[in-house]
C-alpha cells in the first residue's frame, strides 16, 4: 500500500506525546485516514480506536480542534491510554464512506483489507509494538469483525458497551450489530468490558454476562448521573465517571498486568 504524506505533526495539548494524521491510499482514489498519538518513550502497545456511531469524523478537519474532546467515550478518553503508555490510532471512516461506516461495511472484507493495511503501517511507525482492536458500542462491530478476520496480525480485541443487539428500523442508525456475529470465530485473546448499569436497548449487560462464560469480563458499575440519553457517551454506556479505572484495567489486560474485573 502508498502511504501519503502525513499532513500534520503536532503537539498534544500536554507534552507527553505527539499526534499525527496518517492517510493511506487503500483503493484507486480511495484513502482511510487515522490519528495516531504516540507517548514519549517506547511504546507498549498500540490500540486502534473504533469509535461508536457510524465512525465518520473528517478528521483532517477536526485536528486541534476541541470538538473531539467531549464525544464517544474511545474519543474524549484517548489521553488515558496515551499517558500509561499505549499508542492510540483513532480510526475514521474512508474517504468512500460519506456517510459513515454502516454495520454491514464494518462486517466486510472490504474494511479488514483497509484495517490490515492500518495495522501494517502501525507496525512500522511503532515497531515492536503488539497493536490491539478497541471498539465501543457501534465500533466493537468493527473491533470484532476485523479481529476475526486478521487472527493473529494483532494481538487481542477489546469490546467496550458491546453492540449484541441490532437497532431496530426506528432507530437513527439502524443495524444488526453483533446479533448474527459468531464469537466462536474470535481466535486471538478478546476482553470484554461492560457497565453492569447501561441500559441502551442495544447493549445490555446480561449479553456481555453470557460472554464471560467464553471470554474474560470487567464489569463496571457507578460513575455520575447520565448527561445524555442511555445509548449515548455521556452516560453509563460511555463509563461516565468510571474513564480513568475503566481504561487502567483494559491497559493492565492488553499488557499482561494484573488488573481489576470489577470497578465500583
Amino acid at each position: 500500500m502508498a502511504v501519503m504524506a502525513a499532513v500534520l505533526f503536532t503537539a498534544l495539548t500536554q507534552p507527553a506525546a505527539a499526534r499525527e494524521m496518517v492517510s493511506l491510499n487503500v483503493k484507486d482514489g480511495v484513502t482511510q485516514s487515522y490519528l495516531l498519538a504516540v507517548p514519549t518513550g517506547d511504546a507498549q502497545a498500540v490500540a486502534v480506536l473504533f469509535p461508536g456511531g457510524y465512525g465518520k469524523f473528517n478528521l483532517d478537519a477536526m485536528v486541534g480542534k476541541l470538538k473531539m474532546a467531549r464525544g464517544n467515550f474511545l474519543i474524549r478518553e484517548r489521553r488515558e491510554f496515551v499517558d500509561r503508555g499505549v499508542a492510540t490510532a483513532v480510526i475514521d471512516a474512508p474517504s468512500d464512506q460519506p456517510n459513515g461506516m454502516t454495520d454491514e461495511f464494518r462486517l466486510g472484507a472490504r474494511h479488514a483489507a483497509d484495517m490490515a493495511a492500518v495495522v501494517t503501517d502501525l507496525k512500522a511507525r511503532v515497531p515492536g509494538a503488539p497493536v490491539f482492536l478497541v471498539g465501543t458500542s457501534r465500533g466493537t462491530v468493527s473491533a470484532a469483525a476485523v479481529g476475526a478476520r486478521l487472527g493473529d496480525a494483532v494481538a487481542g480485541v477489546v469490546l467496550t458497551s458491546s453492540m449484541f443487539r441490532p437497532a431496530g428500523p426506528r432507530s437513527t442508525e439502524p443495524g444488526p450489530g453483533l446479533s448474527r456475529f459468531d464469537f466462536k470465530s474470535l481466535k486471538v485473546p478478546a476482553l470484554i468490558v461492560h457497565h453492569r448499569e447501561d441500559t441502551c436497548g442495544s447493549t445490555p449487560y446480561v449479553e456481555a454476562h453470557l460472554l464471560a462464560k467464553r471470554f474474560p469480563l470487567i464489569s463496571v458499575k457507578g460513575g455520575l448521573p447520565p448527561q445524555s440519553s442511555p445509548c449515548e457517551a455521556l452516560s453509563a454506556h460511555g463509563y461516565l465517571g468510571k474513564e480513568p479505572e475503566t481504561i487502567e484495567a483494559i491497559v493492565g489486560w492488553m499488557l499482561g498486568k494484573p488488573y481489576r474485573k470489577e470497578i465500583e
